[in-house]
């Protein structure tokens, strides 16, 4: 071999070797890359649970306020004896909400239960509440394995305003 053919050789050789270590200075890169993103992701997640508890802890500030001027505005309207006030930026209102009926023994209930009481589905008996309610309202005595729960007074409020555009809104129910 001459000198030439093996300075060929070698410069060969060592371009290869270059070859090789530039891309494996490329997958370095990536790796490195890679990695700035995943710790880019995991702080945005913490400064987003910062926002997070920040927020929540500013809001539930705001929300016990908002609680506070919910229960003035039921006591005024307990005070003033009245079930609905119409005020210029919103309605208070109490209502009454309906009755509760909850079937506490089925089998029992079933052995006891009028027609008018049960919708029949083919190989299946369900109590049907709503006429369970109807009856109620027209006898005296519950049947049996059936409680009733009282429904309660409601006091909610409207505000008017910009809602009234997309239609009413109501805003809090408190019991």
């Amino acid at each position: 071999m001459s000198f030439i053919e093996e300075l060929l050789i070698e410069a060969e050789i060592k371009e290869e070797e270059q070859t090789e270590g530039y891309h494996d200075l490329l997958l370095i890169q990536i790796r490195t890359l890679q990695e700035q993103i995943a710790k880019n992701f995991l702080q945005s997640e913490k400064e987003i649970n910062i926002i997070k508890e920040w927020a929540l802890k500013k809001n539930t500030l705001l929300q016990e306020r908002v609680n506070w001027l919910e229960k003035r505005l039921e006591a005024f309207t307990i005070q003033r004896g009245t079930k609905t006030i119409d005020l210029p930026n919103g309605v208070l209102k109490f209502h009454k909400k309906p009755d509760k009926v909850e079937i506490t023994d089925l089998d029992l209930f079933l052995q006891n239960a009028r027609p008018e009481m049960i919708t029949v589905v083919p190989e299946h008996y369900k109590p049907d509440l709503n006429k369970i309610k109807a009856y109620l309202k027209s006898h005296l005595n519950t049947p049996p394995g059936v409680t009733v729960t009282e429904g309660k007074e409601l006091f909610t409020y409207k505000l008017k305003g910009k809602e009234e555009e997309d239609g009413a809104q109501e805003i809090r129910n408190s019991a």
